[in-house]
């Protein structure tokens, strides 16, 4: 048996561009429904008032009962 004076190739050359593209791509796709919740928060997505209020509270008594 020979043993080979090389050593091994270990994977972290190829592990830090594999990162930094799952990264990358994590972050095109979570990034604008980031922005989206950000935005809503402020402003508030369905401001309740009126009908609307009275058909959510309705719904959340009848959803505890």
């Amino acid at each position: 048996m020979r043993t080979s004076e090389q050593p091994k190739k270990t994977r972290s050359p190829r592990l830090a561009p594999t990162l930094l593209r799952m990264t990358l791509a994590a972050l095109l796709l979570v990034g604008p429904l980031a922005a989206v919740t950000i935005h809503a928060k402020a402003d508030g997505l369905a401001p309740k008032q009126g009908a609307g209020f009275v058909l959510f509270v309705s719904l959340q008594r009848q959803s505890m009962s």
